[in-house]
């Protein structure tokens, strides 16, 4: 199988980190995975802000860069829903506006091939526990994409719940947004600072040490709240503490 690392721009300009974690994992199960240094944006950005024919270059680049491999995955469930989600919105949209069907067919071939990390670990190779040792207590925040479109429902936390060392406690409101939402945090900060407040005062409830999701985006927000507030929690992402193993317990 031929897979694919689809990084994204919030990883790979801020958290690389998440990057090589995947790389790490993925190796370290026997998935060879290739990194195609062509991969830009994939357009959600200009998407959701209302620029979608902006966006239509940037996936129609997506899936030439993309369309050779087996599987794509991505440690983000934004993006991944970008894919799945919204390019085959995009299609059908310029469809209906007279462009004919080839945007659809374009797109329609890395569509169902996008996996994000969690669903591609459980569901393409088979495994919940990865070998995997963090000694932490984590609460894990399911982010509004990956709950609602991607529908990752208890993927993430069965890979947690494997996790030798670490104890997996329940957030209590899970299901609210944590208020980033990409622009809306610039264009409704006040609304987003007291959703991203809301969200780490109930974080803190739990006693635990580490914030754990699958979307660096959220995180940013939610970590920038942490850190206004002083808090004694930190964020992490997923691929980062399925990544860690028994030999890294100072790191």
């Amino acid at each position: 199988m031929r897979v694919a690392l689809f990084l994204t721009c919030v990883n790979d300009t801020l958290y690389p980190d998440t990057g090589k974690a995947v790389v790490k994992l993925l190796t370290r199960l026997g998935v060879d995975v290739d990194f195609p240094m062509a991969q830009t944006c994939c357009g959600q950005a200009h998407y959701n802000t209302g620029y979608r024919h902006r966006a239509e270059p940037l996936a129609r680049h997506f899936a030439e860069v993309f369309g050779g491999y087996d599987a794509i995955v991505t440690p983000s469930g934004s993006c991944g829903a970008m894919v799945r989600e919204l390019y085959p919105r995009m299609g059908e949209r310029a469809r209906a506006e007279g462009r004919g069907d080839g945007l659809a067919a374009e797109l329609a071939p890395v569509v169902p091939k996008t996996y994000e990390l969690t669903e591609f670990l459980v569901d393409v190779v088979g495994v919940t526990d990865v070998g995997a040792y963090y000694p932490h207590r984590v609460t894990y925040h399911p982010t509004c994409h990956g709950l609602r479109s991607l529908g990752l429902g208890e993927r993430p936390t069965r890979l947690l719940g494997a996790v030798k060392g670490l104890e997996l406690v329940e957030l209590p409101g899970a299901e609210e947004c944590c208020g980033f939402g990409g622009t809306f945090a610039v264009k409704n900060p006040d609304v987003s600072a007291a959703m991203g407040l809301d969200k780490v005062r109930a974080a803190e409830s739990t006693g635990a040490g580490v914030l754990c999701a699958a979307d660096n985006s959220c995180l940013m927000h939610i970590g920038g709240t942490m850190t206004r507030l002083d808090s004694g929690m930190r964020p992490v992402h997923i691929a980062e503490i399925l990544a860690s193993t028994e030999d890294e317990v100072g790191t």
